[in-house]
């Protein structure tokens, strides 16, 4: 990283951006393949799982009498069951792997692809318990959620004006600070499971004692970030999935799909690095010491090896 560890909490959100971007000029074999193995996979399966729904979900919309409705159910059922355990992999498995490997840069410890997968048995442990979680979390949202959107819709039927304003504001204001505030502390707490020796509620924790005072700056992170891939997948629907009803030929289809399958790939890859330079960021902030020394037998630890460094000289000589 090119910035020093006590500039680190005077970064503004460009400064973040920018200093995510360059981390990759540090490995770049290692991140090509993160990027190719990890994140090229899970972004093409975000946009292109619509490719094979849409069909499904069309034909049961327009046939839906036909006998041949309850087959296509469970086949949908058995695909969005695989496609969710697919992403949920593929997911926990580019975090564990962009956090450790700009760790290992941090701390001028050597990176290599074979290293970051020789660690991923462990770090994978403490972040499948930190997302079961934030899953738990997450259900009680969604469940409240669901109910402010009953509201609106009871709002609408009964005509009831201020019912509708009320329900309406509350929809707003839960995406706005509630959605994108778990989801700033889901990928903190992430990244705190894989460099503390923290998971589960502690690691949430941790991530919500870090957020304070830069939840602004989380909340800009999170958003732009939901907007851009919300905006990626529309397009994608509408042009690729969709795009036979409206008239966009087979090319222009593919041209554009691989456009913004890359544009998604880009966009991941930056939104991991952000997650981990965010957290130095908010231990700077927070004047929690970054102990390079303990960082880099910490992360040694995880592939069984133990190297001691008796000075900050040999340090920085490794």
């Amino acid at each position: 990283m090119d910035v020093a560890p006590e500039e680190l909490q005077f970064l503004t959100l460009t400064d973040i951006l920018k200093e995510s971007i360059s981390i990759p000029r540090s490995s770049p074999r290692t991140f090509s393949l993160i990027t190719l193995t990890l994140v090229f996979p899970l972004s093409f399966a975000i946009l292109a799982h619509s490719l094979f729904t849409h069909p499904i979900l069309n034909y049961i919309e327009t046939h839906p009498s036909s006998p041949k409705n309850h087959q296509e159910w469970i086949t949908l059922f058995i695909f969005q069951f695989f496609y969710i355990l697919f992403l949920f992999a593929f997911s926990l498995l580019s975090t564990a792997a962009t956090v450790f490997t700009v760790a290992s840069i941090y701390t001028s410890k050597p990176t290599s692809f074979s290293s970051t997968l020789s660690a991923f048995p462990r770090v994978l442990y403490r972040l499948i318990k930190t997302f079961l979680w934030v899953s738990i979390v997450m259900t009680i949202y969604n469940f409240i959620f669901l109910m402010v959107v009953l509201g609106i819709i009871i709002a609408l039927d009964i005509n009831s004006p201020i019912l509708l304003f009320i329900s309406i504001l509350a929809f707003i204001m839960m995406f706005l600070f509630v959605h994108v505030y778990i989801t700033a502390l889901w990928h903190l707490a992430s990244v705190v499971s894989v460099l503390e020796p923290l998971y589960g509620l502690a690691a949430m924790g941790k991530s919500r004692q870090l957020l304070k005072g830069k939840t602004p700056i989380a909340a800009a992170l999170v958003f732009g970030y939901l907007a851009l891939c919300a905006g990626i997948e529309g397009v994608f629907g509408v042009v690729v999935v969709r795009g036979g009803e409206y008239g966009y030929g087979v090319w222009i289809r593919i041209l554009v799909g691989g456009f913004l399958v890359g544009v998604l790939v880009v966009v991941n890859l930056v939104g991991l690095l952000v997650q981990s330079v965010f957290y130095y960021v908010c231990k700077s902030y927070h004047h929690q010491e970054i102990d390079k020394r303990a960082l880099y037998d910490h992360l040694g630890g995880y592939l069984g090896e133990y190297v001691p460094l008796k000075s900050s000289v040999q340090m920085e000589e490794m």
